[in-house]
Protein backbone atom coordinates (compact mmCIF):
# COMPACT_ATOMS: atom_id res chain seq x y z
CA UNK A 1 0.00 0.00 0.00
CA UNK A 2 1.28 3.63 -0.82
CA UNK A 3 1.76 6.26 2.20
CA UNK A 4 -1.07 8.62 2.40
CA UNK A 5 -1.13 12.66 2.57
CA UNK A 6 -2.71 13.08 5.08
CA UNK A 7 -4.32 16.75 5.57
CA UNK A 8 -7.24 18.83 8.05
CA UNK A 9 -9.88 17.73 5.19
CA UNK A 10 -9.18 13.80 5.45
CA UNK A 11 -7.67 13.64 8.56
CA UNK A 12 -10.83 11.85 10.16
CA UNK A 13 -11.82 9.85 7.22
CA UNK A 14 -8.11 8.11 6.50
CA UNK A 15 -6.97 8.12 10.60
CA UNK A 16 -9.76 8.73 13.07
CA UNK A 17 -12.65 6.23 11.73
CA UNK A 18 -9.64 3.83 10.43
CA UNK A 19 -10.54 -0.07 10.86
CA UNK A 20 -6.66 -0.18 10.96
CA UNK A 21 -4.25 1.17 13.14
CA UNK A 22 -2.44 4.16 11.55
CA UNK A 23 1.06 5.19 11.56
CA UNK A 24 1.34 8.82 10.61
CA UNK A 25 5.16 11.00 10.15
CA UNK A 26 4.68 14.33 10.71
CA UNK A 27 7.19 15.75 9.02
CA UNK A 28 8.04 19.49 7.02
CA UNK A 29 9.95 19.55 3.19
CA UNK A 30 12.85 21.38 4.59
CA UNK A 31 13.81 18.92 7.76
CA UNK A 32 16.83 17.04 7.17
CA UNK A 33 16.36 14.36 9.72
CA UNK A 34 12.43 13.92 8.19
CA UNK A 35 13.96 13.32 4.78
CA UNK A 36 16.09 10.37 6.43
CA UNK A 37 12.74 9.26 7.89
CA UNK A 38 11.20 9.33 4.55
CA UNK A 39 12.38 5.85 3.25
CA UNK A 40 11.35 3.80 6.88
CA UNK A 41 7.87 5.18 6.20
CA UNK A 42 7.28 4.33 2.54
CA UNK A 43 8.99 0.39 3.32
CA UNK A 44 6.60 -0.14 6.22
CA UNK A 45 3.86 0.94 3.77
CA UNK A 46 5.00 -1.39 1.13
CA UNK A 47 5.72 -3.88 3.43
CA UNK A 48 2.65 -3.90 5.33
CA UNK A 49 -1.31 -4.32 4.05
CA UNK A 50 -2.24 -4.71 7.26
CA UNK A 51 -1.92 -1.10 8.23
CA UNK A 52 -2.70 2.14 7.26
CA UNK A 53 0.78 4.58 6.66
CA UNK A 54 0.08 8.59 6.25
CA UNK A 55 2.37 11.41 6.24
CA UNK A 56 1.43 15.22 7.21
CA UNK A 57 3.03 17.75 6.32
CA UNK A 58 3.43 20.36 9.35
CA UNK A 59 3.72 23.49 7.27
CA UNK A 60 0.45 23.09 5.03
CA UNK A 61 -1.21 21.53 8.54
CA UNK A 62 -1.06 23.29 11.57
CA UNK A 63 -3.99 22.70 13.34
CA UNK A 64 -3.02 18.68 13.63
CA UNK A 65 0.30 19.68 14.20
CA UNK A 66 -0.66 21.45 17.16
CA UNK A 67 -3.77 19.11 18.26
CA UNK A 68 -0.70 15.87 18.50
CA UNK A 69 1.67 18.88 19.92
CA UNK A 70 4.24 18.06 17.82
CA UNK A 71 7.14 20.25 19.00
CA UNK A 72 9.92 18.90 16.48
CA UNK A 73 10.17 16.52 13.68
CA UNK A 74 10.02 14.09 12.67
CA UNK A 75 7.46 12.97 14.85
CA UNK A 76 5.96 9.02 14.56
CA UNK A 77 2.35 8.59 15.98
CA UNK A 78 0.69 5.05 16.12
CA UNK A 79 -3.29 5.69 16.03
CA UNK A 80 -5.16 2.66 16.85
CA UNK A 81 -9.33 2.96 17.65
CA UNK A 82 -8.42 6.86 16.77
CA UNK A 83 -5.99 7.09 20.34
CA UNK A 84 -2.18 7.41 20.10
CA UNK A 85 -1.21 4.19 20.90
CA UNK A 86 2.80 4.80 20.98
CA UNK A 87 4.59 8.25 19.61
CA UNK A 88 8.43 8.82 18.91
CA UNK A 89 10.08 11.96 18.46
CA UNK A 90 13.01 12.23 15.70
CA UNK A 91 14.82 9.40 13.19
CA UNK A 92 13.21 6.42 14.30
CA UNK A 93 14.20 2.76 13.16
CA UNK A 94 11.77 0.88 11.12
CA UNK A 95 12.67 -2.00 13.73
CA UNK A 96 11.46 0.06 16.43
CA UNK A 97 7.83 1.68 14.78
CA UNK A 98 7.24 -2.29 13.82
CA UNK A 99 7.09 -3.60 17.53
CA UNK A 100 4.68 -1.60 18.31
CA UNK A 101 2.36 -2.97 15.50
CA UNK A 102 2.55 -6.40 16.36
Amino acid sequence: MSVLAITEKNFEDEVLKSDKMVVLDFYADWCGPCKMQSPVIDKLAEERVDIKVGKINVDENQELAEKYGIMSIPTIIIIKNGNISNQFVGLTPKEKIEQCLN
